[in-house]
């Protein structure tokens, strides 16, 4: 993939320290000092124009988000659609909000182990070859990464609008064995979502008709044992209506 854009890309991200990082090794287990807080952190890996990870910041103050993506001009353009969005606010700087250049590859030198509470990974490349699947974003290898960096509350979020990547990613999921929940064959069938935020490639693929398939993947020890318990407490309240049911029948 080659992107073009228009001239001095370099200069103007470079510009911006305070929202796009060039460089996350130096501050592999030191991001909340980067935020200046101990908020959550959440992380989309291949944000494109960053309108996701922009609005995600916007709406939620109480987290920390990084949008990861590995060139220049679309590092540049999130940059822009950020300060948009902010600036519609009245803020020029986004506060919670880091652009992070990188190759997703080497994920592990960004973060440390538990560093991350949210993996988003929206729309990514379905490498439809078989012989590129190692490439694909939610193959086992890359997922047991996410594992590692994830804390006791982390999770994966992954939408996508290629059946193909959504059967392989489920299966990955499984070989990994990770709990999913609300998995979504046609994630807005019924109408849009407003309870979530859109990407650009979403907000096209709504407007053709298209199919967009969805999943949650529960990793962290903490919110697993609230998944389970919250199962539990569901199963006993449906037998405990059922066993109702039965007697009302008898009487």
């Amino acid at each position: 993939m080659r992107l073009r854009g228009r001239k001095g890309i370099r200069e103007s991200i470079e510009a911006q320290p305070e929202l796009v990082v060039l460089d996350a090794k130096p501050l592999k287990g030191k991001w909340r000092e980067f935020f200046g807080n101990d908020k959550p952190i959440h992380v989309e890996l291949g944000m494109g124009k960053g309108r996701f990870i922009s609005n995600m910041s916007f709406r939620n103050p109480d987290n920390n988000y990084i949008g990861v993506d590995m060139y220049d001009e679309l590092i540049r353009r999130a940059s822009e659609k950020a300060r948009d969005i902010w600036e519609e606010g009245g803020v020029e700087d986004p506060p919670n909000l880091a652009l992070l250049r990188a190759n997703i590859e080497h994920i592990e030198e960004m973060f440390e182990p538990g560093e991350i509470e949210r993996i988003y990974l929206n729309f990514s490349d379905p490498w439809p070859k078989s012989k590129h699947a190692r490439r694909r974003l939610t193959h086992p290898r890359f997922l047991m990464k996410y594992a590692q960096l994830l804390s006791e509350r982390g999770e994966i979020h992954f939408k996508t609008d290629s059946e193909s990547l959504f059967e392989f990613s489920l299966n990955s999921f499984a070989e990994v064995e990770m709990q999913l929940r609300n998995i979504s064959l046609n994630l807005h069938k019924n109408g849009p979502r407003e309870d979530l935020v859109f990407t650009e490639y979403e907000m096209k693929f709504m407007e053709k008709g298209q199919p967009i398939f969805r999943l949650e993947a529960v990793i962290g020890e903490a919110v697993l044992q609230e998944y389970r318990a919250g199962k539990k407490e569901k199963s006993l309240r449906e037998e405990a209506e059922a066993a109702e049911q039965s007697d009302q029948s008898e009487d």
